[in-house]
């Protein structure tokens, strides 16, 4: 279980990712939509915890996610180790320094930050689909293709809970 620091999509970016979702899961890939709880969002992660105290980090990072509207570009498809698959955003220097930020006042809290949220470390991601096994690959990226690109804003943030899947607006 962890918690982390977010910024959620405009209703447009957001439903469509969920289009994606929907396309991946019907093509037979298993994304976010059906991934654990069931209830994931789209979003990108500033920083994830894995040990906090949600009203600390809530009073830390509320002030300075708030007037935040990051505009987003997706034009790549990335994945990480035991094949997790990502939207690849180019992002500003603007979104640099908000996770920083982030990071500092998460931190800050006594918040324990898992260590691939470091800045310098941090590598910015839309999570698609959590575990695709290597044969499934040229089915995602082919359906990730027909929709790239795609410019996004992140209009709002959140603590999201990954072990349950809720969601405290910030």
């Amino acid at each position: 279980m962890a918690l982390a620091v977010c910024l959620l999509f405009d209703r447009r970016t957001d439903r469509l990712l969920r289009a994606l979702w929907d396309r991946l899961e019907d093509l037979g890939v298993p994304t976010l939509k059906s991934h654990t709880h069931g209830r994931h969002v789209p979003h990108l992660s500033l920083s994830v915890l894995r040990e906090w105290d949600r009203d600390e980090v809530t009073k830390a990072v509320r002030p300075l996610l708030a007037a935040q509207r990051p505009e987003l570009y997706f034009d790549a498809l990335g994945t990480f180790r035991r094949g997790r698959a990502w939207l690849a955003p180019a992002v500003g220097s603007e979104v640099l320094r908000l996770q920083e930020d982030v990071v500092s006042a998460v931190t800050g809290t006594g918040a324990d930050l898992h260590r691939h949220y470091l800045p310098g470390r941090w590598v910015p991601h839309c999570t698609l689909a959590p575990r695709v096994p290597l044969v499934a690959l040229p089915v995602l990226t082919a359906a990730v293709y027909d929709v790239l690109p795609l410019e996004a804003t992140a209009d709002r943030a959140a603590l999201v809970d990954s072990g349950t899947g809720e969601v405290w607006p910030l």
